[in-house]
């Protein structure tokens, strides 16, 4: 019980792989990569999706300026 499989470390290192993929993602975007953490956290990572599909985007309001 006190031991994890194979397959316990690959699901493990499958979602820390998401990481860094996220962290560019949101630093594109003008956000914090920190942010890509509440990704992992049950039920916060879908009020974050919508924090993220309704607010503005820094960038993208830096380009529409220009």
């Amino acid at each position: 019980m006190g031991s994890m499989s194979i397959w316990h470390w690959l699901v493990v290192l499958l979602l820390l792989a998401q990481i860094i993929p996220i962290v560019k993602i949101l630093s594109k975007a003008g956000f914090s990569g920190w942010w890509s953490i509440i990704g992992f956290l049950p039920l916060v990572n879908i009020l974050g999706v919508w924090i993220f599909a309704f607010t503005k985007w820094p960038n993208v309001a830096e380009l529409r300026k220009s």
